[in-house]
């Protein structure tokens, strides 16, 4: 049985600074039970970051990818870029994150779409799994998934419906829930949480962003996935243990850690 967290989905270097080093969120993680953490790539500027994160503690794994409202900046170099090191850097343990978000800019959708089809073609190649970021973009998202036959997907911040939840797992693919659940007003991620299949399920914090109750208001961090874990536990009446074992289990089966 799997005694601690996994949290898929956190941005330590926008974490780590001057004043807050990598063994400082290390230690805290420990603190509260969370062994592992896999950083997203956001950016082009920020990648080797993610990289040398990734590559100073063995619990620390990371991703390539562009974010969907960095499409613009999107050039065949940088694709080149960033096959080079996952094929020759075994802490690179996914493709994300990557998608559509239609929230801020729907100017360039089409961009996002042609952006976002590269890289899961780029993930194939590489035989990775897929990290998506689906902002009001659910259907466009759902679609080319399923037309480039992409098989291990994960829905990062998952934020659709239950109808929605479902038809994705239909598909095989995984859902990741974080601190929104913690919400009070959250009732449409707590009816997901409550209604997806527990082998379909992973945890995550997108720290710093997303804060759970009771740190609102505050930065996130990758500790903090606990109480992401004892909400879905509250939610679903099983022991935290439980919800702890099956979605570490998850994790380390999706991103073959």
């Amino acid at each position: 049985m799997k005694d601690y967290l996994i949290d898929t989905h956190a941005h330590i270097d926008m974490l780590v600074n001057e004043d807050i080093a990598l063994n400082d969120i290390i230690r805290e993680m420990n603190d509260n039970g969370v062994k592992k953490a896999i950083i997203p790539s956001v950016e082009i500027a920020t990648l080797d970051k993610v990289v040398e994160l990734a590559n100073s503690d063995e619990n620390i794994f990371g991703m390539v990818g562009l974010f969907p409202s960095e499409a613009k900046t999107y050039t065949e170099e940088f694709e080149q870029k960033m096959e080079f090191i996952a094929h020759n850097n075994s802490k690179i343990v996914a493709v994300g994150e990557i998608g559509l978000d239609y929230y801020w800019d729907k100017s360039f959708i089409d961009l996002q779409k042609e952006v976002f089809i590269k890289q899961i073609k780029m993930a194939k190649r590489l035989n990775l799994p897929i990290v998506v970021h689906d902002r009001e973009a659910h259907k466009d998202c759902f679609d080319i998934l399923k037309e480039e036959k992409a098989e291990n997907v994960l829905f990062h911040c998952f934020s659709g419906s239950v109808e929605f939840m479902k038809e994705c797992v239909k598909q095989g693919w995984y859902i990741a829930i974080g601190g929104v659940v913690t919400f009070k007003n959250a009732v449409k991620m707590k009816d997901v949480a409550r209604e997806v299949p527990l082998d379909r399920l992973v945890l995550e914090t997108d720290s710093p962003y997303l804060t759970p109750v009771p740190f609102r208001g505050k930065p996130n961090k990758p500790a903090y996935v606990k109480y992401v874990a004892e909400e879905i536990a509250k939610i679903r009446e099983m022991s935290y243990e439980e919800i702890v074992d099956i979605t570490t289990t998850n994790a380390e089966r999706f991103f073959g850690i």
